[in-house]
């Protein structure tokens, strides 16, 4: 018998590739695992029945059914933990080529002189990368500085470059990080955009741990922390090192154990409780705690 070639796809629904048989018309597994990684045989749907069959798989060998491979569509058959596994994978490379379309963001830079201007500021890290936008922010009121500004770089690894180091600006060590330091919330005023290092995860199912969680997220970024309430109500928070890490992720559905889990933002509400209750009379101190204790509304899809 003459070499063939059979039609082999991963799903029915996806058009189909050509793989080369044997001489004897056979075809060797490891020919269809080097176009599939992973493959551990192929079935096909039966023109009589219309159910699913296995193709005979003898010590690395796949014969053909009824000794003629036909004109059928063959399915790659995976190991069920494998197919879990590269799952995961493909979610996990979604997100990251996700986060490759926006890596950097502006910077905050603390510690500025009085006299610094904005042009001193592109003057000083145009040294290290071409510079997209910086800002020293200013009293609405006087105008004068307020002793921290923002820059923002076009190359991620520039960004980083920056803020792996201090800086001596005008004759004075300043800092440069991802604005989300108490610092910044300090400085910085309500009018100021802060993007939330936590994000809310849902559809998590109850044999999911906190470990399992860090593990799995670790892979995106540094997780400083893993909250799953008690008792259980489906959901957890995960908290990242950087916010554009966690904001990167938000809107995604991810595959963790098999299952399929849901992220969104962890807002924060309003910063000051104390505040908004001051406005009432017979105002209750242990009314405002209480609520500032609940610091992280959940998404409404999910409550």
């Amino acid at each position: 018998m003459t070499e063939c070639y059979i039609r082999v796809a991963e799903d029915e629904n996806e058009e189909p590739m050509e793989i080369p048989s044997e001489e004897d018309g056979t075809v060797l597994l490891s020919t269809v695992s080097a176009q599939f990684p992973g493959a551990c045989g192929l079935r096909y749907r039966s023109p009589v029945s219309q159910c699913m069959r296995g193709v005979r798989l003898v010590e690395g060998v796949l014969h053909a059914p009824e000794s003629d491979w036909g004109n059928l569509v063959y399915v790659v058959n995976y190991p069920k933990d494998n197919k879990r596994k590269m799952d995961e994978m493909d979610a996990a490379s979604a997100v990251k080529i996700k986060r490759g379309v926006q890596k950097t963001s502006d910077l905050i830079v603390l510690g500025l002189p009085w006299k610094t201007t904005e042009q001193d500021l592109k003057d000083y890290f145009g040294t290290f990368g071409e510079v997209i936008m910086v800002q020293v922010k200013r009293d609405a009121k006087t105008g004068n500085s307020k002793g921290f500004g923002f820059v923002r770089f076009t190359d991620y690894e520039t960004q980083i470059k920056a803020m792996s180091q201090r800086h001596m600006i005008d004759g004075r060590w300043c800092d440069c990080k991802l604005p989300n330091s108490k610092y910044f919330l300090e400085q910085a005023g309500p009018d100021e955009p802060m993007r939330s290092r936590k994000v809310f995860v849902g559809r998590c199912t109850e044999d999911m741990t906190t470990d399992e969680l860090r593990q799995f997220f670790m892979q995106y970024g540094e997780v400083t922390d893993v909250f799953i309430p008690k008792p259980f109500r489906a959901f957890a928070f995960v908290t990242f090192a950087d916010d554009q890490v966690a904001q990167s992720l938000c809107g995604e559905d991810l595959i963790i154990k098999g299952t399929s889990v849901h992220i969104s933002n962890a807002e924060p509400k309003h910063n000051n409780i104390h505040h908004l209750f001051s406005n009432f009379p017979g105002r209750s101190p242990s009314l405002a705690a209480m609520f500032e204790r609940s610091q992280y509304q959940f998404p409404s899809s999910h409550v």
